[in-house]
């Protein structure tokens, strides 16, 4: 019976006006149910050293994708289809907001050098590896030929690692240095892959007869710089309007709201210049 009715609901056709399909309201419901889930057991979990919250979102993922694929007869297994636009514009920038929110700046600013070290230049090298073994693996195990720009794209997608893990295991009062470079080697990590992802997409390789990795570099530093700066000058305009117009004193929502919103204009106006270059 519930076999029947979820694929009743995956079938159903749209149905009209602004409320979108029957299957999409089902599916986000779906989808925030899982989510309140996660949320949940991670709070459950949160002293089990065993078990942290990223694990038990894979698993309650794992479990819940498995269910809807024999639910659907071996039809699907997701709840959301999610396109690159809609990640890179809603999903990505919550992420990279919440991330450089919670960075200690004093910590941050001191291992300066150390984490830009480690989250730049160890991307490259991470980049470089994982390509030339993307590029030695694949065609042993028969999984087809790719171009050179995929094996780069994959470099930069594989070298964009989570320190959500390693960060549950180190304690930020026993090591505080530690945690300071684990935490903002990820937080420009997440940023590198992301800029030298979109710069090894921008490049024509079927035109480039040579200086390809002095191509992907001058393309990433130029995005880099570019982003680098609309961020501090956004950052800046924003604390001199909040400084100067006492937005915290009338109204905390104003200002809490207003700094979300400068973000992700700056975000938004980094995406704009990029599609600029691009074409």
């Amino acid at each position: 019976m519930a076999a029947a009715r979820w694929e009743a609901l995956v079938a159903a056709a749209p149905v009209g006006g602004t409320g979108g399909s029957s299957t999409t309201v089902v599916s986000i419901c779906v989808f925030t149910a899982v989510l309140c889930l996660c949320l949940v057991a991670g709070h459950l979990l949160e002293e089990n050293k065993w078990v942290n919250e990223s694990i038990t979102a894979l698993i309650i993922g794992c479990i819940i994708g498995a269910i809807i694929f024999l639910l659907t007869k071996g039809k699907q297994s997701h709840i959301l289809r999610f396109d690159e636009q809609l990640f890179f514009i809603y999903v990505l920038p919550p992420v990279i907001f919440n991330a450089g929110f919670q960075v200690k700046k004093k910590q941050f600013f001191h291992n300066f050098m150390t984490i830009m070290s480690f989250g730049v230049f160890g991307v490259f090298i991470s980049v470089a590896i994982v390509s030339a073994g993307c590029y030695w693996l694949f065609p042993k195990v028969g999984f087809g030929e790719l171009e050179a720009s995929d094996y780069l794209a994959l470099g930069a997608i594989f070298s964009s690692t989570d320190t959500v893990c390693t960060l549950q295991v180190i304690n930020q009062d026993e090591t505080p240095r530690l945690y300071s470079l684990v935490f903002g080697e990820g937080v420009v990590n997440d940023a590198t892959a992301v800029v030298l992802f979109n710069a090894i997409k921008n490049i024509n390789f079927s035109q480039l007869k040579g200086g390809v990795v002095l191509k992907v570099i001058s393309d990433f530093l130029y995005l880099f710089a570019a982003s680098t700066i609309l961020g501090i000058s956004i950052g800046l305009s924003t604390a001199y309007v909040l400084k100067a117009l006492y937005f915290g004193r009338h109204s905390t929502d104003r200002e809490v709201a207003l700094m979300a919103l400068m973000a992700y204009l700056s975000y938004m106006l980094a995406e704009v210049r990029l599609s600029k270059y691009n074409h």
